[in-house]
């Protein structure tokens, strides 16, 4: 399916009840840093920023609409409804999709790979659909009235997900079809299509039991990378200039001296996401030598560097800011400094907390003398690598 990325959906089903594991619906749960179902659509947000995938559908079940928020992709999201059965749930993501050709994956199966469904791609044509398969690693026996049978496994596969599929050709088939099939696959087979199937992934299991869960878990906590990052930043204050704090406009007689709007506070978190992923520092992203950033907006320079922290897989745990400054009086602004804050920081992290306050410079020094003013940060991120 060389060059047909642009017309791909994945298709994320977490519409199921989730019963065995008993509490709230399995693809809910937490799992590390976010809910399970958000690790397979984390997956199909980066295949969107490859041209792999045009749009993300997330079949939620009924009564789940508070999940139905962005959540800080930048793949186009489309929610879906589920229905009362697995045929019905797909259906309904199949008619939400807009795409020619649809994967269709369980949100149940968090550890699905780029590699998997990069390999479905390939191997999808206009009629014939893809599965991953597993052969199967234990001996087979059927029992059939008590008796017992050896079944040899040399052609026995496990099926997986994601699925691939013409669109259109898997919805004619669904919306004709009398009773639910076990999987899209065997609805296809059943109707006699030709499916071709890639090396599936033992990791890509799905959470079906306590055991399932608990393995899942483990690997989560075995995979999390855990960083800590530093930044620091001071600007001299004079007149004749705006004073921008963490985004926010702050009515004075004296503002921040540099290249861009010299926002401190943006600078100083910048730089701590920057060393903490390993990426330098807002001078070598953004230099004073480059005339674009002339009167720059810190606090859009702040999202890129948000951005470019999700790109590389993290995301932010906790920031920690400390504004050390005389004048203006700074405490009544402080929480609409902190709300603008987190809304550029959950805008593509959700899951992340901020803290900012000020310390008076208790008139010593430069900053005690109103001269400047200083910024320090930090941060902990987090990323898991299965």
């Amino acid at each position: 399916m060389s060059g047909a990325s642009p017309s791909w959906s994945f298709i994320l089903v977490a519409a199921g009840a989730g019963n065995r594991l008993g509490g709230i619906p399995k693809q809910f749960r937490r799992l590390g840093p976010v809910p399970v179902w958000m690790w397979s659509a984390r997956v199909a947000d980066r295949l969107f920023s490859r041209g792999m995938v045009g749009e993300l559908v997330v079949v939620m079940p009924p009564g789940w609409d508070s999940y139905s928020e962005n959540h800080g992709f930048r793949c186009p999201v489309t929610y879906a409804h589920g229905g009362e059965t697995r045929s019905e749930s797909v259906r309904n993501g199949l008619r939400a999709a807009s795409s020619d050709y649809v994967m269709i994956h369980d949100a149940a199966r968090p550890f699905l790979t780029e590699e998997v469904c990069e390999a479905l791609i390939g191997a999808t044509e206009t009629e014939r659909g893809a599965v991953p398969l597993l052969p199967s690693r234990d001996s087979l026996k059927e029992v059939d009235g008590g008796a017992l049978r050896a079944i040899s496994r040399e052609k026995i596969y496990r099926t997986q997900t994601p699925q691939a599929f013409r669109r259109r050709s898997l919805l004619e088939l669904l919306e004709s079809e009398a009773r639910g099939a076990s999987d899209e696959a065997a609805l296809w087979l059943e109707a006699s299509r030709e499916l071709s199937y890639v090396p599936g992934s033992e990791r890509n299991f799905k959470i079906t039991t306590d055991f399932d869960w608990a393995v899942a878990t483990s690997l989560a906590a075995r995979a999390k990378e855990l960083r800590v990052g530093m930044g620091y930043d001071v600007h001299e204050l004079v007149p004749g200039r705006r004073l921008v704090l963490g985004g926010v406009e702050i009515p004075s007689r004296l503002g921040l001296l540099g290249h861009s709007d010299a926002d401190i506070i943006c600078h100083a978190l910048a730089d701590a996401l920057l060393g903490a992923s390993g990426e330098g520092d807002i001078g070598t992203l953004f230099p004073a030598s480059d005339g674009r950033y002339k009167d720059a907006r810190s606090a859009a320079l702040l999202e890129r560097v948000v951005s470019v922290l999700v790109e590389k897989g993290w995301d932010l745990v906790w920031a920690d800011i400390t504004l050390v400054a005389q004048v203006p009086r700074l405490g009544e602004a402080m929480p609409g400094i902190a709300d603008f804050l987190k809304a550029i920081i959950k805008a593509r992290c959700p899951f992340s907390g901020l803290n900012v306050k000020v310390k008076s410079g208790e008139h010593v020094g430069s900053v005690g003398r109103a001269e400047r003013m200083e910024c320090y940060a930090a941060v902990t991120i987090e990323r898991y690598e299965i």
